[in-house]
């Protein structure tokens, strides 16, 4: 900028009349004119100095050191040479003390043609091969456009333009893209298996022995380029059925802004409540700004949408510090303003050393649980938004996938009863040494959080400015909360139970039955056997209910208020009966066969009891006299009553068919003198039971059979 000088603002031509400190004079051909500040006219977007001379480029010298070093040392010596063309001078202005400029390549006496020739003919005379004026001039430009990478040969300059499969057929490329396409997913095999394929999807595609398949180290080569690293022959199989995209990390600046819930098994082989063994399933979630895990809850079975929806609430509540937890594990000698905090949420008197966030977005993966009705309205009723990784895509959860392998190598493998994290790492004796419950391993992976994961430098926490400096997630909290505030969300008694599923259930006068199970109390009596004011479920109530905790439920009456209802045996239950008990305790009975069946079952053992009891053993039981039966008459040939035994020479002997009128009646008839006479010796007219008789006749076990 100078005065004189022609420069392009908003569209139009302008000339310099004057300058001013910041502020300038513009002229046009037209006598119109305008002043304004420097600042403005650099700023306009058309803002130009015509016929100004272009800048040198800075030597890219990244670039520049990538070809021969012959090429560099050409380049090198071609630059005082355009130098000297352009300026007069071989050397920069620094290096111009105790030179004088030779006369031919003097501006202000030759033109630039004229320079050039004579610098062609002084190259021609160094050596320089097949250098003319023609040479210089384009060099020259190049220089101008390219600075010092434009005077490098670039026939020196390996191939960058050219594809990464060379002059390899598109036909054969195309072939192993399809091939590469099928084994996607699938075991891997060799290269060799690989060409076998491409050679029958280019026999199918083009013909029989149209398309020629290249050399084995050409394919070889050909595969190694164009198959994807998780895809080559020979590595692990890839699951995914959509090609791997590269997923950058998520720009967070607040806690909270964004955390990543997922689940997963634990390499532990832990107790269960049965006393059987299993491997519990881990549910966290990670603050991806902090890189904290803000709540970790372990379940025996799969996990549920009540348990995404309690872990909510406790992120957004402080996580009390254990009595017997050393005080450096106490939120108030961790690194954070506590005094201030602790003005503004007096909950973190004694609570432990992790954040309280609560989340604005919470990143999931496409599960039923955490899409689920429950899992979102506990979202909506915190002010949370859910969003949804991509199907397939692991990338987008990257944190908390990480996470998950940190907490097995940081403190799984260090809990009796690791399994490892494959078959083949599994120990022999893993289910000897399993030796603690569910609670006992919550209790351990929440002192784990507080003083070694919270404390432990994270890599993933590392400012731009200090690079080599790596923060633990306290450290990271403490910093942003500085910047963005603490806001602290109560949540009431009130609250926790509204985020616990719902059910729908009738109100009988026994009460209200869940799931075999009958909760009673005062409170329903002038609601018994009434419709709820919800027309919508069939007049049921509305119910809800912890599936870990079923020693009561909550029902809302027409107060709209919850009520708690107990379980009505739940005086003799001395700990928390959870649903995997009640249906631990349900299979067995299923195992037994059915209910009724069951009860059938227990109802005659009960029978054969009080018959054993009725007639103790030792004792010869009584019988009705009856009338002795002739020798060849029907009545000897009866068929099986209930309660009788058929004589010893009838159970060989092939019983005719009965006349059942004579038989009933030589059943039923009763002789009463011989009912009255009990002298009468045994074996003449009356066979008691044991020895082959009818005994008594029992009534209700014919009708049973009949």
């Amino acid at each position: 900028m100078e005065v004189g000088a022609h420069v392009a603002y908003r569209g139009q031509t302008w000339q310099v009349a004057a300058l001013q400190g910041q502020q300038v004079y513009l002229l046009q051909e037209n006598g119109a004119e305008t002043s304004l500040l420097l600042g403005r006219l650099f700023a306009d977007p058309g803002f130009d100095v015509v016929g100004a001379r272009t800048p040198d480029a800075v030597p890219q010298w990244g670039l520049f050191e990538t070809v021969p070093l012959a090429a560099q040392q050409r380049a090198l010596a071609w630059l005082p040479h355009i130098r000297e063309v352009e300026t007069g001078w071989p050397r920069p202005e620094g290096g111009r003390e105790g030179q004088t400029m030779r006369p031919e390549y003097d501006p202000e006496r030759w033109t630039l043609a004229q320079r050039d020739a004579a610098k062609a003919q002084e190259l021609a005379a160094l050596g320089f091969a097949r250098v003319t004026r023609t040479t210089v001039e384009r060099m020259r430009l190049a220089y101008r456009k390219q600075g010092l990478w434009g005077l490098v040969d670039k026939r020196a300059v390996p191939a960058r333009g050219r594809h990464s499969t060379g002059y390899a057929d598109e036909r054969v490329v195309a072939a192993v893209l399809e091939a590469l396409r099928r084994q996607r997913g699938r075991s891997k095999g060799t290269v060799k298996a690989l060409q076998v394929l491409v050679g029958q999807i280019l026999d199918d595609t083009h013909g029989r022995g149209v398309v020629e398949m290249p050399s084995r180290s050409t394919f070889y080569r050909l595969v190694s380029v164009l198959a994807d690293p998780a895809d080559r022959p020979g590595l692990p199989a890839r699951t995914a059925t959509a090609p791997v995209r590269a997923s950058s990390a998520p720009v967070v600046l607040r806690p909270g802004e964004q955390v990543q819930i997922d689940t997963t098994r634990l390499d532990i082989m832990a107790v269960l409540e049965d006393g059987s063994l299993g491997r519990p399933e881990l549910t966290i979630a990670v603050d991806v700004a902090t890189r904290s895990v803000l709540a970790a809850v372990l379940r025996p079975h799969s996990t549920k949408a009540v348990d995404a929806a309690l872990l909510l609430a406790e992120m957004a509540v402080p996580h009390p510090a254990r009595p017997a937890w050393p005080q450096s594990l106490h939120l108030s000698h961790a690194e954070v303003p506590y005094q201030r905090m602790l003005s503004l949420d007096e909950r973190l008197e004694g609570a432990a050393a992790r954040p309280v966030i609560v989340p604005e977005t919470i990143v999931v993966d496409r599960g039923k649980i955490y899409l689920s009705q429950g899992f979102v309205a506990a979202c909506e009723t915190l002010g949370v938004s859910v969003q949804p990784a991509p199907p397939r895509r692991p990338q987008a959860k990257a944190v908390v996938e990480r996470t998950f392998g940190s907490i097995n190598d940081l403190f799984c493998q260090h809990v009796a009863g690791h399994t490892g994290s494959t078959p083949q790492r599994r120990g022999s004796a893993t289910e000897a040494e399993a030796r603690w419950t569910i609670p006992q391993l919550q209790d351990f992976l929440d002192e784990w959080i507080t003083c070694g994961w919270q404390n432990r430098p994270h890599d993933g926490l590392r400012h731009p400015v200090l690079p080599k400096t790596a923060l633990t997630p306290n450290q990271m909290w403490a910093a942003l909360i500085t910047i963005s505030g603490y806001v602290p969300v109560p949540l009431s008694g009130a609250d926790y139970l509204e985020l616990l599923p719902v059910r729908w259930q009738p109100i009988t006068e026994r009460g209200i039955r869940l799931d075999y199970r009958t909760y009673n109390h005062p409170v329903l009596d002038p609601h018994r056997s009434q419709r709820s004011p919800v027309a919508a479920r069939d007049g049921k109530w509305e119910v809800h209910h912890n599936p870990h905790d079923a020693r009561q439920i909550f029902v809302r009456l027409t107060d709209g208020q919850l009520h708690e209802i107990p379980w009505i045996h739940r005086d003799h239950v001395h700990q928390p009966f959870n649903d995997a008990i009640w249906r631990h305790i349900q299979t067995e009975v299923e195992q037994r066969g059915d209910r009724e069946q069951h009860e059938a079952a227990l109802a005659d053992a009960l029978d054969q009891l009080l018959r054993h009891t009725r007639s103790p053993a030792g004792t010869e039981q009584k019988t009705r006299r009856r009338r002795a039966p002739r020798s060849g008459s029907t009545a000897a040939q009866l068929p099986d009553l209930p309660g009788q035994r058929r004589p010893l020479d009838a159970e060989t002997a092939p019983a005719p068919a009965p006349d059942w009128s004579e038989s009933l009646d030589a059943l039923i008839s009763v002789d009463a003198a011989a009912e009255t006479d009990m002298s009468e010796p045994e074996g003449e007219s009356v066979l008691p039971a044991e020895a082959g008789g009818y005994g008594l006749w029992d009534a209700e076990a014919e009708a049973e059979q009949w």
